[in-house]
C-alpha cells in the first residue's frame, strides 16, 4: 500500500471521528436546550482531531459534514442555535491552525479573529434573540440597558471574551495534539 494513500486513509478517519463526535454532542446541545455550551465544547474540540496532524482539508470537510448531519439529526428545528457555531466556533480552531502555519502576525490574528467574534455576537442577539434581550432573572430595567448598548457590551465585553476564549481554544489545541499524537498509524 503506498504511503499516500495510508495518509489519505488516517486523514478520513481522524476526519469522520470528529464529525461523529461533533455531530453526537451538538445534536444533544440543541435538542436539549440546556447542554447547548456542553455540545458546543466539545463540538470545537471535536474539531480539533484532524487538526492535530494539520489535515486542513480533514479538518474543513469534518466542519461541513458536522454542519449538514446536526441539522439532519434534529437541528434543523432549532437552527438559529446552531448558527453561532457554523458562523464562528466550527470554522475557529481551522482558523488557528493556518493562522500557525502560515506564520501570521499573532496580534493582526487576534484583533481579526476578535472583530470576527463580535460580529457573530451581533448576528447571534439578532437571529437567536430576536433583536432584543429579556427574561426574569433581572428586573426590566438591567435589559432596557442592556438592548439599548448592546454595541457598547458586544464590543468590549464580547471582545474581552472573545480574546480569552481565543487563548483557551489554543491551549486546549495542545492538550488534543497530545492526544492524537499517541495514536499509531
Amino acid at each position: 500500500m503506498p504511503k499516500n494513500n495510508r495518509f489519505n486513509s488516517f486523514e478520513i478517519a481522524l476526519s469522520g471521528i470528529s464529525c461523529g463526535i461533533a455531530v453526537l454532542f451538538l445534536s444533544l446541545g440543541i435538542l436539549s436546550g440546556w447542554l447547548l455550551a456542553t455540545g458546543y465544547f466539545m463540538g470545537v474540540v471535536a474539531m480539533m482531531i484532524p487538526l492535530s496532524k494539520e489535515f486542513f482539508k480533514g479538518g474543513f470537510g469534518a466542519y461541513v459534514g458536522t454542519c449538514i448531519l446536526t441539522i439532519i439529526m434534529g437541528a434543523a428545528a432549532k437552527f438559529w442555535d446552531l448558527v453561532p457555531f457554523i458562523m464562528f466556533f466550527g470554522l475557529h480552531p481551522l482558523v488557528n491552525a493556518l493562522i500557525k502555519k502560515k506564520n501570521f502576525n499573532r496580534w493582526i490574528a487576534l484583533g481579526l479573529k476578535a472583530l470576527w467574534f463580535d460580529c457573530t455576537l451581533i448576528v447571534a442577539y439578532y437571529l437567536v434573540f430576536n433583536g432584543l434581550v429579556g427574561g426574569s432573572m433581572f428586573p426590566q430595567s438591567v435589559y432596557d440597558v442592556v438592548n439599548k448598548y448592546i454595541y457598547l457590551f458586544i464590543f468590549t465585553v464580547g471582545t474581552l471574551v472573545g480574546v480569552v476564549y481565543d487563548f483557551l481554544v489554543i491551549r486546549c489545541q495542545f492538550a488534543v495534539n497530545a492526544v492524537v499524537a499517541r495514536i499509531k498509524k
